[in-house]
């Protein structure tokens, strides 16, 4: 097991890939469809996932083109996914 990441860094990672997935999170907010404790596992899983550089790469890849599809490889790919479903900006 991986030592966990820096929190500041991976809350980043999160909103970045939230960005790039199109999901606005101002409707997600308004909503209440996230709780703090949510937002929190979510962020651990983050901390503590082995694809961090691949993840890394892919942000810095695909920051340009909107929206993407979350790779498989993110441990927060099904909620990112039921997000951008409910609250992003796909048709």
């Amino acid at each position: 097991m991986k030592p966990m990441g820096d929190t500041n860094l991976h809350v980043m990672k999160i909103r970045a890939m939230a960005k790039s997935a199109v999901i606005d999170p101002a409707r997600v907010a308004e909503a209440g469809a996230l709780s703090q404790e949510d937002w929190s596992k979510m962020i651990t899983r983050c901390r503590g996932c082995e694809w961090d550089e691949g993840c890394a790469r892919f942000l810095a890849r695909n920051g340009r083109e909107m929206p993407v599809t979350i790779p498989e490889a993110c441990v927060n790919r099904e909620t990112l996914k039921e997000l951008q479903t409910l609250f992003g900006g796909l048709e």
